[in-house]
């Protein structure tokens, strides 16, 4: 016998909690329930579908409640599913046998409840007023006697129906939340993609930024690198032009040293006249220029990026409900005022931030020097 409820238990139908009826294989799980309660929980799962006869035929979908499986309908709905003879024969079978075995008195007698508070009694009719089952004796002399009571079996089918539909509903509650969950968790694959995407945007934004902070580094540069070498070969030019007149001036000595040295007056008076004129122009360097003082010095490149630092860290994405006029003022305001500072917008667009040049040359100084010296 214990074969046999095992058999049994297995031919029981999730939805109904019933041996099956007219089963149908749930494809392609394979699990099965009853065409009356697979068409049910068909109904709470697509409830916008068009109906004939009281019934969905149309395609559709529902999860197989044994596994979860989503099970996908062809347009002839539940009545496309291939029902399970197999199934059908054994329950055939299950159920004479049933009949042939059901003839002992007292194994029957077993499965019937009895009323605790007659032993003897069958637990025969409900209760309505407390809900709960008992027996003939407890309506007519027990504690139930003032209640109001129900046939068990009309009480048994309005709670198995109500119960069924309870759970088709949660069924069908059941797929609308996996179908949220979906949509979240796609959701969460967009929001990352968009993330990463616009991460990459910012990225080259910033990118662009380095390069044009890179290009005004090397102009800057290169102003202080053309001037150092301006004032490089001035000043190399006007070192050769003093050691020029320095050698010419040592020739000069060296002659009067020889001069000096003559002992014939006659010989003497007649080269001392031209050395001591070439000594007199000699000694005069007022044809040379001199070096200003501090004409060494750079410091008049001189660099702040106070303002641009402050534009720099001020660097947002731009909130969506500003006015395109304002970014077009932006846009021309950045242009007048030179290189600046870019700010990224959550469309990936860029505005231009103000940001004044530092290096700022003053006077050329060779020419100043030059000026000088003549002066």
């Amino acid at each position: 016998m214990n074969a046999m409820e095992n058999l049994e238990k297995q031919l029981i139908c999730p939805i109904c909690l019933e041996m099956f009826t007219k089963p149908v294989v749930i494809l392609p799980c394979q699990h099965n329930l009853c065409r009356k309660c697979a068409n049910d929980v068909f109904q709470a799962s697509n409830p916008y579908l068009p109906t004939r006869g009281g019934s969905l035929t149309s395609g559709g979908r529902f999860r197989c409640p044994s596994c979860r499986h989503e099970v996908v309908l062809d347009r002839h709905g539940v009545y496309g599913l291939q029902r399970n003879l197999l199934v059908e024969n054994i329950i055939d079978m299950f159920k004479q046998e049933s009949s042939s075995n059901s003839k002992p008195a007292p194994e029957r007698k077993e499965e019937t409840p009895m009323c605790d508070v007659h032993e003897e009694e069958k637990i025969n009719i409900y209760c309505v007023t407390h809900s709960v089952p008992t027996c003939s004796m407890c309506k007519v002399f027990g504690a139930h006697k003032d209640c109001e009571v129900a046939p068990l079996t009309s009480v048994y089918q309005t709670q198995k129906t109500e119960l069924s539909d309870g759970i088709a509903m949660m069924v069908g509650n059941n797929d609308r939340m996996q179908g949220i969950i979906s949509q979240l968790e796609e959701a969460c694959r967009a929001i990352e993609e968009n993330g990463r995407r616009q991460k990459n945007l910012v990225c080259e934004k910033f990118d662009q930024l380095y390069t044009i902070l890179e290009e005004k580094k090397r102009d800057m540069s290169q102003k202080v690198t053309d001037e150092q070498e301006e004032k490089l070969n001035y000043i190399r030019g006007l070192t050769r032009k003093y050691g020029d007149h320095l050698e010419e001036s040592c020739k000069i000595v060296e002659t009067g040293i020889q001069t000096m040295e003559e002992p014939e007056m006659a010989v003497f008076l007649q080269s001392t006249k031209p050395l001591l004129k070439k000594i007199a122009d000699a000694s005069s360097i007022s044809h040379l220029d001199k070096v200003e003082r501090g004409y060494e010095n750079m410091d008049h490149y001189s660099v702040n990026f106070k303002k641009e630092g402050k534009a720099l860290r001020s660097i947002d994405f731009i909130q969506e409900d500003e006015d395109d006029e304002e970014e077009d003022e932006d846009g021309e305001a950045g242009a007048e005022e030179g290189e600046g500072a870019q700010t990224v917008t959550g469309s990936g667009t860029v505005v231009a931030a103000s940001v004044q040049p530092g290096l700022q040359p003053q006077t050329n100084a060779p020419a100043a020097a030059k000026s000088a010296a003549s002066t």
